[in-house]
């Protein structure tokens, strides 16, 4: 092993002869205890090491984080398979050697940073010195960085990188994850999130360059280099200008008598909601004042994830009703997704689903931009998109209003990506979403975005409220006129990656060897889709048109009722999700009878598929 340089405590720990026995393992902690330089995490290599616990130590030292969905994202804490200042400053060199490599004015370009509000005390860990060190890994070599120089929304960074024509952005972000979390979001060029290849180059550049350069450490930098740039108030006024091009009403916003709720869910959202709303010329939205300001431990809720519904919206809707508010927006941490809640007549609070929320937007921005455009407007030059496991409420929408509709693999990087396709070849992209609620309203970022999405939400409430329309009754005439769509997504947690392998597996090889399900209970199934492995039943040549996705499980059923249901994992969590829509035509409009089937379908996907007592599943608590 190379000789450590950790002070007497390692040596004598590193050279006692109960090292633990295990070459890899020593070889892992030797350069832990060399290269890392934040006390709170070697300590804790420390401590393990001490204690004699291995197994832990071959956890946290003997993997490496990969690219998911979403980038990098894992807890926060030491080791070589978490978020901490050595991996983030590894993760930045691969970066480096891989963009050097594709671009040859990366020095004249640069690289955007930003990041969150989130951290942790016992790592001495948070996504501003996570940034910082990002920065100074670039800076030491001569890159010019644009660091913001406080917390912002995830897609100004892809806005920023677009607008300043950098090579690419690094956000410092987790999102909507638990607090324990922190995350590593790269975009290219393109201002869309980095897909294959990218992802295993950048990964290969990492595990060629891991020991950190003389500079890498040196987050002095930040405050001294003549190249590090803070592009915060230009990026925020060039972002608010654009915001302009999806608002149709400022005349009405200004005189609407309605009032908004806004959470910011503890994290970045409420100045920069706050600023849209004013664009959008609405009276500022009334925040929820424990949850307006920045909080790591986000204090006030049981998990940060405003999907999670009226449970996590509790505060919200309380102060909303004490201020006479019909509509709560809510973006969570890092403000790029948001939920929406409206009061009804009876007292009762309606939380839209994300796929519910889609078929809203999908009808408001092809409603204005038809309005908005003369008579010989080319409507087959119009495009949305979403992803596979969303509704096909926007699909049927295109169908009947003669524009057209997309799919993609699920995670905002494949809308981003395929949108750039579309711009470049003269196709204008009103809309894309993901079920989880995640909304692109127009294409000035290549992201998701809540803070857009909660003034275009505001705008067509205000909208609505001149006819005496909620946004709920607006929704039933979107379904009546194409077609209900009724979905439930859901979840289970499993810790055991080996289980999830044998439930698809099982999927694969369901009667016989290498035959899917033809059934599931009662339900006949009409096609099957498998994009891990690339197979579609419904295709002429048996082979799917949405790209392989070999590293992470998901299978579609189309079943002979009309229901898509689809098993997959998460990206970014320990868990298998399902998503099930039952797709009508607009003739059937027997709601109750089109929830029964769809629930009684549910029932026999997690008994006869998932088997979740076999399994050990954990059921999502609600």
């Amino acid at each position: 092993m190379a000789e450590n340089a950790g002070g007497d405590l390692n040596s004598n720990l590193l050279h006692a002869p109960y090292r633990t026995g295990d070459p890899q393992l020593d070889t892992a902690v030797g350069q832990w205890l060399r290269w890392d330089k934040n006390p709170k995490t070697k300590e804790q290599i420390e401590n393990l090491l001490r204690n004699g616990m291995n197994k832990e130590l071959r956890d946290r030292l003997c993997c490496r984080m990969t690219f998911g969905t979403a980038g990098l994202r894992s807890a926060m804490g030491a080791g070589f398979c978490y978020i901490n200042d050595l991996t983030v400053i590894q993760s930045t060199q691969g970066m480096y050697k891989y963009l050097e490599r594709c671009f040859s004015d990366f020095k004249q370009r640069g690289v955007v940073v930003g990041y969150d509000t989130r951290g942790q005390v016992t790592s001495s860990c948070s996504s501003q010195r996570l940034a910082k060190l990002t920065a100074a890994v670039l800076l030491a070599k001569d890159v010019p960085v644009y660091l913001f120089s406080r917390y912002v929304p995830t897609p100004f960074v892809p806005y920023a990188v677009q607008k300043l024509k950098a090579v690419a952005g690094v956000m410092i972000t987790a999102s909507h994850n638990r607090k324990e979390d922190n995350g590593y979001k790269v975009y290219w060029e393109t201002g869309a999130q980095i897909t294959s290849p990218h992802d295993k180059e950048i990964l290969k550049c990492i595990e060629e360059c891991v020991e950190p350069w003389n500079g890498s450490w040196n987050d002095n930098l930040v405050d001294t280099s003549p190249l590090k740039k803070d592009p915060l108030q230009d990026i925020c006024s060039r972002y608010m200008e654009d915001l302009k091009k999806i608002c149709f009403h400022r005349e009405l916003n200004s005189k609407t008598t309605l009032k908004f709720v806004h959470s910011s869910f503890h994290g970045v959202g409420h100045d920069y909601v706050q600023l849209a709303f004013q664009v959008f010329g609405f009276k500022p939205p009334i925040p929820v004042p424990e949850q307006k300001d920045p909080d790591p431990d986000f204090s006030t809720v049981k998990c940060p994830n405003p999907e999670e519904g009226e449970s996590v919206l509790e505060l919200s809707l309380r102060l909303a009703e004490k201020e006479n508010a019909r509509v709560v927006v809510a973006t969570d941490p890092d403000a790029d997704r948001l939920a929406v809640a409206e009061l009804q007549e009876d007292g009762h609070w309606k939380v839209f689903s994300g796929n519910e929320l889609a078929a809203l937007f999908g009808w408001w921005m092809f409603d204005c931009w038809k309005k908005s455009k003369s008579g010989n407007a080319d409507v087959k030059n119009i495009y949305m998109l979403a992803t596979t496991v969303s509704s096909k409420i926007l699909k049927a929408i295109a169908l009947k209003e003669g524009f057209h509709f997309e799919e993609t693999l699920p995670g905002f990087k494949w809308i981003g990506s395929r949108i750039k396709d579309l711009l470049e070849n003269g196709k204008e992209v009103l809309f894309a979403f993901e079920e989880s609620i995640g909304f692109l309203c127009g294409t000035s970022v290549l992201d998701k975005d809540g803070v857009s999405a909660a003034a275009v939400v505001a705008e067509m409430a205000a909208y609505l409220e001149t006819m005496n329309i909620t946004l709920k009754q607006q929704l039933v005439k979107v379904y009546e006129k194409y077609g209900y769509h009724i979905s439930k997504t859901s979840y289970f947690l499993c810790y055991d990656p080996n289980t999830i392998k044998s439930i698809f597996e099982r999927l694969r090889n369901f009667d016989s060897p290498k035959e899917y399900p033809k059934f599931c209970g009662t339900f006949a199934i009409l096609h099957t889709r498998d994009v891990t492995t690339g197979y579609d039943s419904s295709q002429p040549n048996k082979k799917s048109v949405l790209p392989v996705s070999k590293n992470s499980q998901m299978i579609t059923f189309t079943f002979q009722n009309g229901c898509v249901a689809t098993l997959r994992t998460s990206g970014t969590e320990p868990k298998i999700k399902y998503y099930a829509e039952m797709c009508a035509s607009p003739d059937r409009s027997d709601t109750a009878l089109l929830e029964e089937e769809l629930k009684k379908l549910i029932e026999a996907l997690i008994e006869n598929f998932l088997e979740p007592s076999k399994n050990g599943l954990i059921w999502r608590s609600v």
